[in-house]
């Protein structure tokens, strides 16, 4: 699905790199965490992928194509949701359909059945201003859907919510996933959410980044809460915890 190429990049206002020399892959149907420090790159790694900065080096392709000639989208969900406050749920989602050039009542139509899929409807005609945290992620989530996209980018989505409201996304998420045949890249601080969603972990080691720690999850596809208390599972908690405190500079 994606090949990450020897890539290296700089922002124009610095001398030095945040990536340099990087290369990785993610095969069709993955669901992929990428942990690491504050500040240590991941979301630059999104931006590339997302073709809002080039690098200086190296090349990137999506299934084959060079993300620069891509004439589709890359489904992107930030950490904030984005939506519009003067255009109701509805019109929200229904934004990537007009953006591919769709009319503003074919695009409500599809949008519709989508909201009516994810037993949203009834929110249709409501604002954002009128939803909590975590239906606004929820509808976030159902609008990178409607780019249409194979290849999911989800950055940091579920940071700003309470414990309880994270937990219940973070299974509601995982169940989408495993019904849509979506790829997910995940950007996460939170490792215990990495290792719940996962089926592989990617850790940051260094900056600039020259190479990223594979980590395959133990875990079955349709795994539950309670797996996360197996010892092996546990075990793998504490490395990665102790592995990232170990790369904090205070």
């Amino acid at each position: 699905m994606l090949d990450f190429n020897d890539i290296s990049f700089k922002y124009k206002d610095t001398t030095e790199y945040i990536i340099e020399n990087l290369s990785f892959k993610v095969n069709k149907g993955d669901f992929i965490s990428i942990i690491g420090a504050s500040g240590c790159g991941k979301s630059t790694i999104f931006r590339l992928i997302n073709n809002l900065e080039s690098p200086n080096s190296g090349e990137i392709l999506i299934e084959g194509k060079n993300v620069n000639s891509l004439k589709s989208f890359i489904g992107y969900m930030p950490q904030k949701d984005l939506l519009l406050p003067f255009r109701n749920i509805l019109q929200n989602i229904s934004l990537p359909l007009e953006l591919q050039g769709k009319s503003k009542c074919a695009s409500q139509e599809i949008a519709l059945k989508m909201l009516t899929e994810f037993d949203l409807h009834t929110y249709a005609l409501k604002y954002p201003k009128d939803l909590s945290g975590g239906m606004k992620q929820r509808i976030s989530f159902i609008r990178t859907l409607l780019t249409g996209a194979d290849l999911m980018l989800l950055d940091e989505p579920f940071s700003a919510l309470d414990a309880i409201t994270k937990m219940t996304l973070q299974e509601w998420i995982l169940n989408q996933w495993l019904n849509l045949d979506k790829t997910i890249l995940f950007i996460t601080h939170d490792v215990e959410e990495a290792i719940f969603l996962s089926t592989k972990i990617l850790v940051v080691s260094d900056k600039p980044i020259r190479t990223l720690k594979h980590i395959d999850v133990p875990l079955p596809t349709n795994r539950t809460r309670d797996m996360m208390n197996n010892p092996e599972i546990l075990e793998l908690k504490s490395q990665l915890v102790e592995y990232l405190k170990s790369k904090i500079s205070l």
